[in-house]
């Protein structure tokens, strides 16, 4: 057996297949892109057929590049989180599409969920809030929806990506690690398994969900067939916390930022679970031997997609690089603001009604301005969770960034202007794999735990704040403005 690891990598946007070293050094990568399905507004859905087919590929593309299967040591697996798939136990194919976790279409039901006072029992329990954005409400919606999965019978299988991809490589295995279960709704924080109170309200039977299991270990083997020998999977984290454990947040307070299709920050609380006043989320960072610890989460929905849809759906953008050198090219926005609420807007305010908006336009707005507009929208969307955290007791010292936005050296700058605090960004910002590494290397016996895979982050450049207060004074004051017309409907 070789010293390489597999790391195999579902965004939203695309799957790709990346093959590291166990010093963390990255020796190529395969990327395919996904097709976005959005049947009518508000809702978001992927082929998972084409998740299966698109991923197999590119993990055979590197264990091919990697000398074949007796190269690889191990394979670690890491995944968008909240979508949900449902497949044949028989077949493994796909009985509908999956939901993607932007999709909106249950926000009607968890609004009747708390109408009926059900939120405060789902957050102690499941430490999430009652939201589209989680599996539970989806699975609801489909089993209700799609007569397939009822005809199905006790050959359906619902899952998490990670829990499908595991399936389909290992020939059957229907196993969850326990970040990915953690973000259905369904599993209790507290005893890390599928909460019977929990399934009543969202109308889900447990036999159709998987086992809950570490995140690192014997985990699972794949098929001979699919790699020219059997590679075991010994990590599994989703997208989000792999971020984290592959930024070494391994601290009680260490604190990380990824700003990919959505942004998304987690505090490590250690084996406590956190309790958030601020409607922020508790969330299992990692669960290694049955023992778990948590994170306190902040999630928000539209980041790297902002400028995607101005690129794609606006026009406005040749490229996504092309934003640094826009931004750069005005002093300011002329007084734009970007609310990026396109699929409403997650913590802290959690408005699945709210829409986007541009404020602030006038006939002297030029696209630059609009392009600054959308990058400055991260930093004061960082800065609401900031002040979130703190409210719950988390203060950040500094932020560690990720993701591919975090390239830009402008937008992070400006994070660390915003936010008034040092921002630590890696020299290998794909720290979502890099974590999803670290775990299969932990779980395959390369490395004897997180502290020692740290080796495998690389080095840092810090980014330090240098913007005048009154300046950051006044920015700020004009996106509460806009966040206000955002979420009341208000005229400006």
């Amino acid at each position: 057996m070789g010293d390489r690891i597999l790391v195999i990598d579902e965004g939203t946007t695309s799957t790709r297949a990346m093959l590291f070293a166990p010093d963390g050094t990255c020796l190529g990568s395969a990327q395919a892109p996904l097709t976005q399905h959005y049947p009518a507004p508000g809702l978001v859905e992927h082929d998972a057929a084409e998740i299966w087919t698109k991923t197999l590929a590119c993990a055979q593309e590197m264990v091919a590049s990697a000398g074949g299967a007796e190269a690889i040591a191990a394979i670690g697996i890491t995944n968008q989180r909240e979508t949900i798939v449902f497949w044949d136990k028989r077949t493994g194919e796909p009985l509908a599409p999956a939901i993607v976790w932007q999709d909106r279409r249950t926000a009607d039901m968890c609004a009747a969920l708390k109408e009926d006072g059900l939120e405060p029992q789902v957050q102690a329990k499941a430490g999430l809030l009652l939201d589209p954005y989680f599996s539970a409400s989806k699975i609801n919606w489909a089993l209700k929806n799609w007569p397939q999965l009822a005809d199905a019978g006790t050959n359906l299988a619902v899952g998490t990506i990670e829990s499908y991809l595991i399936f389909r490589l290992s020939g059957g295995l229907h196993v969850s690690d326990a970040t990915n279960a953690a973000r259905t709704s369904l599993m209790s924080l507290g005893s890390g398994a599928w909460d019977d109170g929990l399934l009543d309200i969202f109308g889900v039977p447990k036999s159709l969900l998987a086992e809950i299991v570490d995140c690192a270990g014997p985990i699972a083997s794949c098929l001979p067939e699919h790699f020219g020998g059997a590679i075991a999977i010994t990590g599994v984290a989703g997208d989000q916390q792999a971020a984290t454990i592959g930024q070494g947040c391994f601290a009680v307070g260490q604190t990380k930022a990824t700003y990919g299709t959505g942004a998304f920050v987690l505090t490590n609380t250690g084996n406590v679970v956190p309790t958030s006043r601020n409607r922020l989320l508790s969330t299992v960072l990692w669960q290694l031997g049955g023992q778990r610890t948590y994170a306190l989460e902040g999630s928000v929905f539209v980041a790297g997609s902002l400028v995607k849809w101005l690129r794609d759906g606006l026009g406005l953008l040749s490229s996504a690089e092309e934003t640094e050198a826009l931004a750069r090219s005005v002093s300011d926005t002329g007084g734009v603001y970007v609310v990026p609420a396109l699929s409403g807007l997650g913590a802290p305010h959690w408005s699945p009604a709210a829409r986007g908006l541009i404020d602030g336009l006038s006939f002297a707005t030029e696209k630059a301005h609009v392009a600054r507009a959308a990058l400055e929208a991260m930093a004061y969307q960082t800065h609401d969770l900031l002040t979130a955290f703190a409210a719950d007791g988390a203060h950040w010292s500094e932020l560690r960034v990720d993701g591919g936005m975090a390239a830009n050296n402008w937008m992070v700058q400006d994070l660390a202007n915003v936010l008034d605090l040092p921002v630590e960004r890696p020299a290998f910002v794909e720290t979502t794999a890099l974590g999803a590494a670290m775990l299969a290397a932990v779980g395959s016996g390369l490395h004897r735990g997180l502290e020692e895979a740290a080796v495998m982050r690389g080095t840092v450049e810090r980014f330090d704040p240098a913007l005048a207060e009154p300046v950051r004074a006044s920015r700020l004051a004009g996106w509460a403005g806009a966040m206000d017309r955002a979420l009341l409907g208000l005229d400006p």
